[in-house]
């Protein structure tokens, strides 16, 4: 039996059920008409969002540090993960009491949310763009605390989420159209990214190829002004660079090409192992049930003191270890510890229920890998092996790319660090190798594996919303010719005359479907005295629900080589409430497809 239905998509806040709630206000429609039909309006709208989003990251950053500055009793100026004096007795408490605070927020706002709450990515490729504030101010809440207390997890997740939802409310206020409110959104990760790595490029094009899937003459400019606008914010407030590099790049060689490639090859296998690793660490820590699961943050926590005791680098984020090992000589056995560590602490923390993510982990890995690759090799072939720099930059640029799916914001970001044109010939070199192995034998980042995890069929940022809008609900037509299949088809003939229908629809008698009749072959019946038309019944099999949605359709039409398919109102009495045709879906799907290029290509 062909039957195609689809589980009903669980409650997000801030997504399609939530935009149905009506708007609380809007701005005055001056306003309005002025951004929706003026390019520099957009434009506009778009600096303010880098201007927010600037201040929104600084804060969060001033926060973090303040919180390591009180719970761990380092100085203010010293990072987390760099600082090796924590007492023993701060390394295992800090975090079990974070994972304890954590574990309340989670309870007391378990009921408060219905369904999961969307980030940028699931919002523009479902929701048109919108976002919860609530929620998002509650993700960026729980990322502080898990980051604050010493959780192995970046702060990168936070500052997006609370940015996309600023961008995202700030749309819904203007009745942007459903194609502007994910280009700001976009911008509102733009200028997230461009002040967490005060990179305005590499923002951007992380706006491009994570949040937005495409790149567009249109959506340039909004997307550059946002991530330049936070990043001159984030300079004049915080007054830090992200990460030095050391030492002089290896110029550019045959052997340097070589080498990059190299490690653009261990990168991607490496990341595609973290990223298993994650999940591996979700579906154990699922199985705790003690107390309903409240456990598993405390587990999780102490696990991560257990580890903060061998070597404090796991500690938060690691910008602090990461800037220290590449200003220090480490050697080949403290790179690999560091790694295996740091590797095991982030997936431990995420799978335990720490909010974050692993953006800057898989820097920090990737920057390991290529040092470890430098310091082995470096001792044996002095003369061609690469500058620990440099394969540094090209092993975070390699990662990174692995992880997160954005090869060309990667390379923005190394050559934004380095400002040096060479050792960024050698991050593409890289960036590139790690895209291709990791799209050829994992085929997916971190965050659309996690969709994968759940069920979702999000393989990108791509608006496919719209897609799952068009059901057989909407397609269908209910003024159907049907008839009982045990009428005779000499009756059946003189009811529907050649020409007034195409098919007939037949119900068996308890009324459910029992297959379509097609009119040539009913009138193509010459000795029909004593046959029904359910002799006649075609497609007993194939049919439809109400929430199929038209790329189902469309399959299931290619499968039975039908032309019309009937609609049923559920499996369980099958009643039939409408017909679907192939042609209508083709016009329809065709129409809807061309409106949806227009918006992103032209405004």
């Amino acid at each position: 039996m062909s039957v195609l239905s689809r589980p009903e998509a669980p409650a997000v806040s801030g997504s399609a059920s939530a935009s149905a709630a009506p708007v609380p206000w809007r701005l005055p429609a001056v306003i309005r008409n002025f951004v929706r039909n003026r390019e520099i309006g957009l434009v506009i709208v778009a600096v303010v969002i880098g201007l927010l989003s600037g201040l929104l990251v600084a804060i969060i950053w001033h926060l973090s540090e303040f919180a390591h500055a009180v719970l761990f009793n380092i100085p203010f100026d010293t990072r987390l993960s760099a600082n090796g004096v924590i007492s023993w007795q701060r390394t295992l408490l800090v975090p079990l009491g974070g994972a304890v605070i954590l574990t309340i927020i989670g309870v007391f706002y378990a009921g408060r949310f219905k369904g999961r709450l969307a980030d940028a990515i699931e919002a523009n490729a479902l929701y048109g763009g919108r976002m919860s504030m609530r929620g998002s101010l509650l993700i960026s809440l729980q990322t502080v605390l898990s980051n604050g207390c010493g959780g192995s997890v970046g702060l990168e997740a936070g500052y997006t989420q609370i940015c996309a939802a600023l961008s995202s409310q700030i749309g819904q206020r203007l009745a942007a159209r459903r194609s502007d409110m994910r280009l700001l959104v976009a911008c509102g990760a733009a200028g997230a990214i461009s002040a967490a790595f005060t990179a305005p490029l590499a923002g951007a094009f992380f706006a491009f190829e994570v949040v937005l899937g495409a790149y567009t003459s249109a959506s340039l400019v909004p997307v550059i002004a946002s991530a330049v606008s936070s990043w001159l914010v984030m300079r004049n407030l915080v007054h830090t660079s992200f990460l030095q590099i050391p030492g002089t790049p290896t110029l550019p060689s045959v052997e340097m090409v070589g080498q990059t490639v190299l490690i653009g090859v261990l990168c991607a296998f490496f990341s595609i192992l973290v990223m298993l690793a994650v999940a591996f660490s979700e579906r154990v820590f699922l199985r705790i049930t003690v107390l309903r699961g409240a456990l598993r943050l405390v587990i999780g926590a102490a696990l991560l003191g257990g580890l903060a005791l061998l070597t404090p680098t796991v500690l938060g984020s690691g910008h602090g270890a990461m800037q220290l090992l590449l200003m220090s000589d480490p050697t080949w056995l403290m790179l690999v510890t560091t790694l295996l560590l740091k590797a095991l602490a982030s997936a431990i923390s995420l799978g335990a229920g720490f909010r974050g993510g692993l953006f800057f982990a898989s820097l920090m890995l990737g920057a390991l890998i290529g040092q470890l690759y430098s310091t082995v090799l470096m001792p044996y072939f002095p003369n061609i092996a690469l500058q620990p720099g440099t394969a540094a930059v090209a092993g975070m640029v390699a990662l990174g790319t692995g992880v997160i799916g954005a090869p060309f914001s990667m390379i923005c970001l190394a050559l934004e660090l380095t400002g040096d044109f060479w050792v960024t010939i050698g991050a593409v070199v890289a960036a590139s190798t790690s895209a291709l192995i990791v799209r050829e034998l994992f085929g997916y980042s971190f965050a659309t594996w996690r969709f994968h995890l759940r069920g979702e069929t999000i393989r990108g940022p791509q608006d496919i919303g719209w897609i799952k809008q068009i059901s057989a609900a909407t397609l269908m037509r209910s003024d159907f010719a049907s008839a009982q299949d045990d009428l005779p088809i000499s009756t059946a003939q003189k009811l529907f005359p050649p020409g007034r229908v195409k098919q007939i629809v037949l119900r068996k008698g308890d009324g459910s479907y029992g297959g379509i009749v097609s009119s040539a072959e009913l009138h193509g019946v010459t000795d029909a005295d004593h046959d029904t038309l359910a002799t006649l019944a075609q497609l007993r099999h194939q049919y439809l629900l109400p929430s199929v949605t038209v790329r189902d359709i469309l399959a299931t039409f290619d499968r039975s080589e039908a032309d019309v398919l009937a609609v049923v109102d559920n499996l369980a009495t099958k009643q039939v409430i409408g017909t679907v045709s192939e042609a209508h879906v083709l016009r329809t799907y065709s129409t809807e497809l061309e409106r949806r290029h227009q918006e992103v290509f032209f405004r």
